[in-house]
């Protein structure tokens, strides 16, 4: 899961990006509002953490404009602590939740799963599942039955991508956003290489699931029929 997170208060943006990497999300920050909303624009981030009171574009407008272009993704507000006008209008912008400064990372990291689950992207018990495989996102353990193992960090986000998405197309540029970054200069065969590890790691732990090309367009992560 990737997350974008959009404070002026550079300590604190680093902070949070160094926790949630810790946490094993893939973070970024920006310190800006008009930063924020280009980044957002990309379409790559699950989640948006935003702080409300940004230099050049404030919060509100960021959340307002990415909601006017169609991003959906979910969206948690960073407000402070007496602003209940702010809330409500962010709520009435899109916003999906919110945290109140000065506020405990266990509750921030808590309302990200929540978050998840309600988009349907994890369960109570922290898995992905698709099929007979179930991936741990706190142990990046790829499981079939009785027979389990640890992906290495790229093969588990790219697994995590594909069973947030099952059965949908995802493309080698989308992958390349997703797993190194928007600005990266990662290349085509970087993304065939890990491809070609999931696949064995897959028929290593026994699944029926599989990592379909998709000639011209991309992979998909389907059930044999």
């Amino acid at each position: 899961m990737r997350i974008l997170v959009v404070e002026d208060e550079e300590a604190i943006a680093d902070a949070l990006v160094h926790i949630l990497n810790k946490n094993k999300y893939i973070a970024n920050a920006c310190y800006d509002g008009e930063d924020g909303l280009d980044n957002a624009l990309t379409g790559i981030y699950d989640l948006i953490i935003l702080d409300i009171m940004l230099p050049k574009m404030n919060g509100l407008d960021v959340l307002n404009n990415l909601r006017k272009q169609n991003i959906s993704c979910p969206v948690i507000l960073l407000t402070a602590k007496d602003e209940i006008s702010d809330k409500v209008k962010g709520l009435d912008y899109g916003a999906d939740d919110y945290v109140t400064k000065p506020f405990a990372i266990d509750e921030l990291l808590a309302r990200i799963r929540s978050l998840q689950r309600r988009n349907g992207i994890v369960s109570n018990d922290n898995t992905l599942s698709f099929g007979d495989i179930t991936l741990n996102l706190q142990t990046y353990e790829l499981s079939c039955n009785s027979n389990a193992l640890r992906l290495g960090l790229k093969e588990f986000s790219i697994m995590e991508v594909f069973m947030s998405n099952p059965n949908n197309v995802i493309s080698k540029e989308k992958l390349i956003e997703k797993i190194w970054g928007y600005e990266s200069d990662a290349e085509y065969n970087n993304v065939e290489v890990y491809i070609s590890f999931l696949r064995k790691k897959i028929g290593h732990i026994g699944s029926s699931a599989a990592i379909k090309t998709i000639r011209g367009v991309g992979y998909r992560l389907e059930e044999p029929k």
